[in-house]
């Protein structure tokens, strides 16, 4: 089942801001929270959509990539990546915490984003169109990616050479504050190293303490025979790198193939049209029929009729996934000759008169004499 945008879920607009997205969440997680809906199912699941939509969009990161390419840049193996209130377990008073601690002065920029550390990296899809010869025979092919890497001058710390990140004082270098109002008392993340536990006093110049920085990356796809439109190769850590130093994502080559001008494919199985002309479908012949392997002669026997297909086997593609090879299909048309001088009309005419009705035309007669018979049966 797919997954419905994450902005649908939580009813705001694209462009929505920081703030305000921040409202629209509190509102419909305060409305779907377990702890004010025991024993509802459909409340829980709408929550955990929600929470998963909340810990994307208010990452600038997350939600750049998923902007960009859907739920595929910010799938983390399969599912979504855990922390925080993601998975819909938390108290109401831990939700309270996180999404509303700045009624009490303690939220900041991560708040609902889970705890500190190292992060990996959001997944990648790049669409590689191939050619159907391409895709049937194998290939390899050098594609340009962007993407976040991890910052070389500082080794993904952000920290200024020679320099390294401070224990954060205001936590004490756990992530995690904890505030008492009245009755209320709620952990949450840090406002001033955002759930890290440690901060970057003096931050490297290239990445500006991001750890990482955007590269254009030149990587070679090795395209296996057989592959289909939909057909994905896994690129296994050459997504965008984790922040503070964890591991990067993968990269999913989505395989599209293109529309070719001869053969279309089903499975693995090719089909094609043999335009052949009035006399040889006819008399019969041969005729040179092409192949992804080049061209082969076919047998076509005398009273070929428009529409019989004749099979070439093995011609067709061999599946990705192994097997034996598909078959090619040939669809025989036969074509109505055109722009006709006068002496091949006349003989045409002769040739018509010389036809004799059933043993020339069966299929002819005997749908002249079906006509004949529904408008014998009908009463006007």
């Amino acid at each position: 089942m797919s997954k419905r945008d994450y902005y649908e879920i939580l009813g705001v607009e694209r462009d929505v801001s920081e703030k305000d997205l921040k409202k629209a969440y509190r509102r419909v997680a305060m409305k779907f929270h377990p702890d004010r809906n025991p024993d509802d199912k459909e409340a829980e699941e709408k929550f955990k959509e929600a929470s998963e939509a909340y810990e994307v969009l208010s990452d600038s990161q997350k939600r750049a990539a998923y902007d960009q390419y859907g739920h595929a840049g910010v799938d983390q193996q399969g599912g979504f990546g855990g922390g925080g209130f993601g998975g819909g377990s938390g108290s109401f008073s831990d939700i309270f915490g996180d999404v509303f601690g700045d009624i009490f002065g303690g939220g900041g920029a991560g708040g609902g984003r889970g705890r500190g550390g190292p992060a990996r990296g959001s997944d990648l899809r790049y669409t590689l169109e191939l050619d159907l010869e391409d895709a049937v025979k194998g290939t390899s092919v050098k594609i340009r990616v962007p993407t976040l890497v991890g910052c070389g001058t500082c080794d993904g710390s952000g920290a200024k050479a020679g320099t390294k990140p401070v224990s954060c004082t205001t936590c004490g270098g756990v992530g995690q504050v904890r505030m008492q109002q009245g009755f209320f008392s709620v952990q949450q993340t840090c406002p001033n190293c955002r759930g890290k536990g440690s901060i970057i006093s003096d931050p490297c110049g290239d990445c500006h303490g991001q750890g990482r920085i955007e590269e254009t990356k030149t990587l070679s796809v090795k395209v296996p025979a057989g592959v289909d439109t939909g057909d994905r190769i896994r690129l296994s850590g050459e997504g965008e790198a984790g922040a503070d130093g964890g591991p990067s994502g993968d990269l999913y080559v989505q395989v599209s193939v293109k529309d070719h001008e001869i053969f279309e494919r089903d499975g693995k199985n090719l089909y094609c049209e043999v335009p052949i002309s009035f006399v040889d479908a006819s008399l019969g012949g041969e005729l040179d029929v092409p192949t992804l392997d080049g061209r082969v002669k076919l047998k076509v026997p005398a009273e070929t009729q428009t529409g019989k297909m004749f099979r070439l086997r093995g011609k067709g593609v061999t599946p990705v996934r192994g097997g034996n090879a598909g078959d090619l299909m040939c669809r025989v048309t036969v074509e109505t000759p055109v722009n006709l001088s006068n002496k091949q009309k006349e003989l045409l005419k002769e040739f018509k008169a010389s036809m004799k009705g059933d043993k020339n035309s069966p299929k002819q007669s005997s749908w002249f004499e079906g006509m004949k018979n529904f408008f014998g049966d009908m009463k006007i």
